[in-house]
């Protein structure tokens, strides 16, 4: 075989190499092409209107727990991570002088007591002095008007008809003082019944007060939750701005989420958000809705702000905190902690959503009546102090 022969032979396997060649990186030119408009795509529809950061942590009520009366430590009943429950004794403080301030209000209030029943019984006294007064006083004039006629017929002498002139003045005189002290002790007593005598009551207040403040010294957890930072210890002496621990509920829990400022303009409350944490990974995605954007930066809230007018001044993108309430059944099944670390997603798609609320609560934010206290024992306390001094059994 020639020379001339074998070349067409060995060019075309060379050809049918590029071809294919050149049909690979065509088609992988399309399916780049292809991946390109469909990310091209998806940005456009989906993922320009998500917003994202990773400065967003855990927040939630850190109920701070200090006492309503001064006073001893006797008991502490919990430790950190404890679970309580709303109502529950945390600390114990030494009753005895509350105990003792209440033995002297419960005195104080028996004197109260008894000294206004005096005060009521002077007054039938004084009462009684008025018409003893009046009686004699009308007995004198009678005596003078008999006098006077046996005086004008020169019966009898001018200085007895003057001493029984005299004697009228003085008994009108007695009559007027009488008079003046039933005034004065009726001011005191009125016609008010004892226990509503001002003096009676001042004194059953203090009664009341000396009571709740022994109630105090238990003090009590508003809230259910997990103790935290405990630095009460037994036997110190604790005021009422002492701080003794912390109660840390595990439901209503939220994410502060520190997006830039560049971020937020198309971000409205309603918006729905995606949330997971370090804490449990990328596994468990927790649903989240915007709530509210805060009024302020972190810097303009901060101990010491940005001077920004001063001639050094260097511009920061700023961070806005967005509020963004989690799914309390989510919080059920995977409990969070405060200050965990998270990475939120904002689908910023719908802006019906209003920037700032305009609506107003109609409910308290938060609520407990684990602080109130029944004063219907102290009441009852009062009432048979009263009575045991007052002569009603």
């Amino acid at each position: 075989m020639s020379v001339r022969e074998e070349m067409p032979e060995t060019q075309q396997p060379q050809r049918n190499k590029k071809r294919q060649r050149r049909n690979a990186l065509v088609f992988l030119t399309f399916i780049f092409i292809a991946i390109g408009i469909g990310w091209s795509a998806y940005w456009y529809l989906v993922l320009r209107h998500h917003e994202s950061t990773d400065n967003a942590y855990v927040a939630g009520n850190q109920v701070q727990i200090q006492s309503q009366v001064s006073g001893s430590v006797m008991t502490v009943n919990v430790d950190n991570t404890d679970f309580v429950k709303s109502g529950t004794i945390l600390v114990e403080l030494d009753p005895r002088d509350a105990e003792i301030a209440l033995d002297k209000a419960k005195t104080e209030l028996a004197n109260s007591v008894r000294q206004t029943r005096q005060n009521m019984i002077n007054s039938r006294q004084y009462q009684a002095n008025i018409d003893v007064k009046r009686s004699e006083l009308s007995r004198l004039q009678n005596d003078l008007k008999r006098r006077e006629v046996l005086g004008n017929s020169n019966l009898i002498g001018k200085e007895e008809l003057q001493h029984a002139r005299d004697s009228v003045i003085s008994a009108k005189a007695a009559l007027d003082v009488a008079i003046e002290q039933f005034n004065a002790n009726q001011a005191i007593v009125l016609n008010t019944a004892i226990e509503k005598q001002p003096a009676v009551e001042q004194a059953a207040t203090q009664v009341r007060n000396s009571w709740l403040t022994l109630q105090r010294t238990k003090i009590v957890s508003p809230v259910d939750g997990y103790v935290s930072r405990r630095s009460v210890q037994v036997g110190s002496q604790i005021t009422l701005a002492t701080p003794l621990m912390a109660i840390v509920p595990s439901n209503g829990m939220w994410i502060d989420a520190n997006f830039k400022e560049t971020q937020l303009a198309d971000m409205r409350i309603g918006q729905p958000a995606k949330v997971t944490t370090d804490f449990y990974g990328k596994d468990i995605v927790f649903n989240g809705v915007v709530v509210g954007l805060d009024m302020g930066t972190g810097s303009a809230f901060s101990l010491l702000p940005a001077q920004n007018a001063s001639g050094n001044w260097i511009k920061v993108v700023q961070r806005l905190p967005v509020r963004i309430a989690l799914d309390e059944k989510q919080l059920e099944n995977y409990p969070l902690r405060i200050g965990l670390s998270t990475e939120v997603s904002v689908d910023t798609l719908n802006k019906d959503g209003k920037v700032l609320s305009k609506g107003m609560r109609d409910t308290p934010a938060y609520h407990t009546s684990a602080l109130a206290i029944d004063m219907s024992p102290a009441n009852k306390i009062v009432t048979e102090i009263i009575n045991n001094n007052y002569g009603n059994k």
